[in-house]
């Protein structure tokens, strides 16, 4: 079990601490889950201490991990605070144990609470719902077309991003909504963006999706920025994603002839 601390808040606190002391919490990951992801970057950036547990996802589920997520699934939280309030806790599916952690630790910037600030985290939520109903669902229709398809719905993904997120990004500075560091809309789908880079630079996606993405100003800055951060890319290996989604795409057509 890998131990992760995170830092600590300028007065010496740690975020997510209850009455100074930080909540136990246990992560059951992969690193290779896009949906894992997005609890890793969730904790980096709002340095939350943390223990992880990797969760094997090429072979059927240990049944202990079954007992803690009937799922199966990754990410899921185990969560215990110093006040008594939360005793072993279990919290899962991505969207929801990122938001729990956000607001768990509150922090103006990555997720204002909702008395704070309702209008910042509803232009969040529309982000986030746009990018996901509008773009994400092409990543694996592209990983396994091939020839003039896969340049198809390439360029389908480039004009989706230029109609319904470039607008969006117009004021990131560098991040979503004129934020200087992250905030929840990058942790939700920055898992996505990169391993849309990653897939265009190992030749699983077409060269001329990258070319056609750094051409829109305010998705190119946004996107760099978001690739660039630690707490994006401290629990990616890109090789090693590549191969191995290259080899679960293969698999995946093999199994389909």
């Amino acid at each position: 079990m890998a131990t992760h601390t995170n830092g600590t808040t300028t007065n010496g606190t740690p975020n997510g601490a209850v009455n100074g002391t930080d909540p136990k919490i246990t992560l059951y990951t992969n690193h290779a889950c896009p949906w894992a992801h997005r609890a890793h970057i969730t904790l980096r950036a709002l340095k939350i201490p943390y223990e992880e547990v990797i969760i094997p996802l090429d072979r059927p589920r240990d049944p202990w991990y079954l007992e803690v997520n009937p799922r199966g699934l990754v990410p899921t939280i185990k969560i215990t605070t110093a006040d008594g309030k939360l005793k072993d806790e279990i919290i899962t599916e991505s969207a929801i144990v990122a938001t729990f952690l956000a607001d768990l630790s509150p922090n103006p910037t990555f997720w204002p609470r909702s008395e704070e600030d309702p209008l910042k985290r509803a232009r969040i939520n529309f982000f986030v719902d746009a990018w996901f109903s509008k773009v994400n669902s092409s990543m694996y229709p592209m990983l396994k077309a091939e020839g003039e398809e896969k340049e198809k719905v390439a360029s389908d993904v480039v004009a989706a991003i230029k109609k319904e997120i470039e607008p969006l990004l117009e004021n990131a500075a560098p991040f979503f909504g004129g934020s200087e560091s992250l905030t929840l809309a990058e942790a939700l789908t920055a898992p996505f963006v990169i391993r849309f880079r990653i897939f265009s630079e190992h030749g699983l996606m077409p060269a001329s999706l990258l070319k056609s993405l750094d051409a829109l100003p305010n998705f190119s800055k946004w996107s760099k920025a978001v690739c660039a951060e630690d707490a994006v890319t401290y629990v990616v290996d890109a090789p090693s994603l590549a191969k191995g989604t290259e080899a679960r795409i293969a698999k995946m057509k093999a199994s389909a002839n």
